[in-house]
């Protein structure tokens, strides 16, 4: 993709001037953040049809700070925004933008202008402005591009979604095993056409298989005469081409990476990985867990209502089919109820905290099957150790509404009643928490999206029962 006609020349230019400096400031505060009084004067501009404001106004701004303004407007004015600002619309504004509002702006643009901003772009950022357009469309942009920008972008959307082979870059440094520190250097001078921005040297054999790496401090502070074999490290994190990304910054995570090698099937190197790209995943997956857990969808807030509503409404309606199973079960009881009141009072209170125990395991589980730290080895450990959580809290809370419930109502039989229930309760709680999790990834479906569901239901189903059950059971309820 991106490529250098030239090696780069040395920075001389005078620091920002004292003016532009000024400027900068009045539109980020002290965490770097837009400043609203900053993003009203560029909307006023705006409104008004100054464009010439506008840009003078935005022109300062980092790329990255560009794409956080094009959020913070409506979506009816992004579109004027982008036409104001045009000049500093390059593929580094590009690629910051947020999915959704890239998507917005792309779907503006002339084939043409899409793949001239994909030419500016590394080729993971291109797959990323390309891979969502519709077919035509699609067809339509690659037809634009260099032939060799284009074969890189249709080898990487042959690959899954969400896949090293859809991330990595092309664009990377390999050199055969043979060549000396000297001779290393004199490539990386003579050859203009090179990647001017990488961490390490990959050294590969004649089938173009990574045998070891070198990295650029090593290079620099070696003599000239040593071969590569004697300075590369041997030991590499390989990353096949179809690992999912979530294990892929794992490893990152896991070994301390800067950048690793991305091999196909054959063990051939075919791209790179770099740790830029791996913070944006780690950033996605972290969030990604915690809104599947709440049936939220992306929880993205640029994301179409439309949409918005379809995916959490698919979750509600799930969660209505669960509340009707619970309340099924208190019509069961509905008779005791009638003589005893009280117990629709109470009824509440052990469903809920079962619910809210549920839930404090099953983010625990669902976080360590993502990081790996729940695997197959330690999986009955793990279970004793929440079902060992779940007894000491159980009878914690049990023992303290037991006691209140005595207290207040004068009734001893009740105290007991409900505190047995609490108990057994969050002993479901705690089983719910990490048994669903993981019969769901036995399975192959990602917990994070449908344990919340079941969990939910365990407990509100068993908190019902056991208390009313027990009410029963006991006489309570004459």
């Amino acid at each position: 993709m991106e490529r250098d006609a030239a090696p780069p020349e040395i920075d001389d230019r005078e620091p920002l001037p004292a003016a532009e400096a000024a400027r900068l400031s009045e539109s980020l505060d002290d965490e770097n953040r837009l400043k609203p009084e900053f993003v009203r004067r560029v909307r006023e501009a705006l409104d008004a049809g100054d464009r010439e404001a506008v840009y003078e106004a935005v022109e300062p701004l980092h790329p990255a700070d560009i794409a956080d303004l094009f959020e913070l407007f409506d979506e009816d004015d992004r579109l004027a925004l982008a036409g104001a600002i045009s000049d500093l619309m390059g593929g580094e504004v590009i690629a910051e933008l947020n999915d959704h509002v890239r998507e917005l702006l792309v779907e503006a643009l002339p084939p043409d202008a899409v793949a001239d901003f994909a030419e500016q772009m590394e080729t993971d950022d291109a797959v990323a402005l390309i891979e969502d357009l519709d077919a035509d469309d699609r067809q339509a942009v690659l037809a634009e591009l260099d032939p060799e920008d284009r074969a890189a972008i249709e080898s990487a959307l042959a690959y899954p979604e969400e896949t090293a082979g859809r991330l990595m870059q092309r664009d990377l440094v390999a050199v055969p095993e043979h060549m000396t520190v000297g001779g290393l250097i004199d490539y990386l001078r003579e050859h203009a056409d090179l990647t001017t921005e990488f961490w390490e040297v990959f050294v590969v054999d004649p089938l173009h298989r990574p045998v070891g790496t070198c990295q650029l401090s090593w290079i620099l502070r070696t003599p000239r005469t040593v071969a590569l074999t004697d300075v590369m490290k041997r030991d590499q994190t390989l990353i096949p081409v179809g690992m999912d990304q979530e294990e892929v910054a794992l490893r990152f995570q896991k070994y301390a990476l800067i950048s690793a090698a991305v091999v196909d099937d054959s063990g051939r190197l075919v791209g790179q990985l770099t740790v830029d790209d791996i913070v944006h995943i780690i950033q996605e997956e972290a969030g990604e867990d915690v809104l599947l857990l709440s049936g939220a969808g992306d929880g993205d807030i640029n994301e179409p209502i439309a949409l918005t509503v379809r995916t959490r409404l698919t979750w509600l309606v799930v969660n209505l089919g669960t509340a009707i199973v619970a309340a099924s079960v208190v019509g069961m009881f509905q008779g005791a109820i009638a003589r005893f009141a009280l117990l629709a009072v109470l009824m509440p209170i052990v469903s809920g905290m079962g619910g809210n125990a549920g839930t404090q395991t099953l983010a625990v589980i669902v976080r360590a099957l993502a990081t790996n730290q729940l695997t197959s080895s330690n999986t009955w450990r793990m279970i004793a150790r929440e079902f060992r959580i779940a007894t000491a809290n159980g009878l914690s809370l049990g023992l303290l509404i037991g006691a209140g419930v005595a207290l207040v109502f004068d009734n001893p039989l009740l105290g007991a009643v409900i505190g047995a229930a609490m108990l057994i309760n969050n002993l479901i709680a705690g089983l719910a928490g990490i048994l669903v999790p993981l019969t769901l990834e036995k399975f192959r479906i990602d917990p994070a999206v449908s344990s919340a569901v079941f969990v939910t239901m365990a407990t509100d189903v068993m908190g019902f029962f056991s208390f009313l059950g027990l009410a029963v059971a006991s006489g309570l309820t004459g």
